[in-house]
C-alpha cells in the first residue's frame, strides 16, 4: 500500500512537471534560419465594423488566418490589436503538425477611435538530423470608427470623402500627439538622439516583409526581424517582468517604438508598464560581412 501510494504520488509531480513545460514552451516563439522553400499560401488580419449595439457603443471583428500547403512541426499567430495607440487586445494560438490557423474574436468598442491590428505569423519545420528552419509574415490592418451623435455610425480604411478625411486627421494628430509625447519621454529617459535612429511604431513593422533596415538586406533584415519579434513576444506579449510584478500584462500600454540604428549595429524597443516603469529591450543585429 505504501509502495502503490509513492507511486501514485510519484506520478502526480511527473504529470505536474510535463504539464508546466508544455504551459512554458507555448509561450515562446524562437527564430530559426528562415527557410527559403516554404512559404505562406494566405495569410491576413482583418477588422471590420460589424453593429452598433446602441447609442454609445459597436462591436469590430478582429480576426487572424495563415494557412500552407502542408502541415508543418509547430505553427504560431499572435495578434494585437491597438485602439488610439494603446494596446486593447491580444489573440495567441499555436498548434502542433499543422498547417493552418485561425482565430476570431469580437471587440466591444465606443467613440471614434482608430483600430490597428498586426499580426506575426511563424512556422518551425523540423528536417532531419536535427535541421531546424522557420518561416514568418507579418499582417496588417487598420479601421476608422466615426461614431457622432450628428450622423450614423460608420467606418472606413481609407478616406474618400471629405469629412472622413477630416475625421481622420482628427483622430491621428490625437494618437500621435500622446504616442509622441509618450516616446520622446522614453528617449529622453535613455539618453538616445532621434537622428541617431530610424522609428518604427510597433504597428508599422509590417512595412518591412520586403523592406530593409539601414546597411541591411531584405534578407538580413527578415532574420533580425524574427529575432525581434521572439524578443517582443517574451519580454512585453506574455508579460512585462518587474521586481514587483512579474507577470505584469501590457494590456492598456501605449504602443512600443523601436528604434534601429542607422549604423547597423543593434536596435531597440521601448515602452512603459502599466505602473509607468520604463523598459528598453536591447538586440545586437548581426556582423552579416
Amino acid at each position: 500500500m505504501k509502495n502503490l501510494f509513492y507511486l501514485l504520488f510519484l506520478t502526480l509531480i511527473i504529470s505536474f512537471i510535463i504539464v508546466n513545460i508544455q504551459e512554458k514552451d507555448q509561450k515562446v516563439i524562437k527564430f530559426f534560419p528562415l527557410d527559403e522553400t516554404k512559404s505562406f499560401e494566405e495569410s491576413k488580419t482583418e477588422l471590420k465594423l460589424l453593429t452598433q449595439t446602441d447609442e454609445d457603443s459597436y462591436k469590430i471583428g478582429w480576426n487572424m488566418y495563415s494557412t500552407m500547403d502542408k502541415p508543418v512541426y509547430l505553427r504560431q499567430d499572435v495578434s494585437l490589436l491597438f485602439v488610439d495607440g494603446k494596446l486593447k487586445g491580444i489573440l495567441n494560438q499555436w498548434k502542433e503538425e499543422a498547417s493552418t490557423l485561425k482565430q476570431e474574436t469580437i471587440f466591444n468598442g465606443e467613440d471614434s477611435s482608430h483600430y490597428e491590428a498586426i499580426s506575426f505569423h511563424h512556422g518551425e519545420i523540423h528536417y532531419p538530423d536535427d535541421l531546424i528552419k522557420s518561416m514568418q509574415l507579418m499582417t496588417h490592418d487598420h479601421l476608422y470608427i466615426i461614431d457622432s451623435p450628428h450622423s450614423a455610425l460608420e467606418s472606413f480604411k481609407e478616406p474618400i470623402e471629405q469629412n472622413e478625411k477630416e475625421w481622420k486627421k482628427t483622430l491621428d494628430n490625437t494618437k500621435y500627439q500622446h504616442l509622441n509625447y509618450y516616446w520622446t519621454q522614453l528617449m529622453q529617459h535613455y539618453d538616445l538622439n532621434k537622428t541617431d535612429y530610424l522609428e518604427i511604431p510597433l504597428t508599422e513593422l509590417w512595412k518591412f516583409n520586403e523592406k530593409a533596415f539601414p546597411t541591411l538586406t531584405v534578407e538580413q533584415t527578415q532574420q533580425v526581424v524574427g529575432q525581434l519579434w521572439e524578443g517582443i513576444y517574451k519580454n512585453y506579449i506574455t508579460g512585462i517582468k518587474t521586481q514587483d510584478d512579474p507577470n505584469g500584462k501590457p494590456l492598456n500600454t501605449y504602443m512600443p517604438l523601436i528604434l534601429v540604428d542607422k549604423k547597423g549595429q543593434y536596435l531597440f524597443v521601448l515602452f512603459e508598464d502599466h505602473q509607468g516603469q520604463k523598459h528598453r529591450l536591447i538586440q545586437r543585429i548581426p556582423d552579416f560581412s
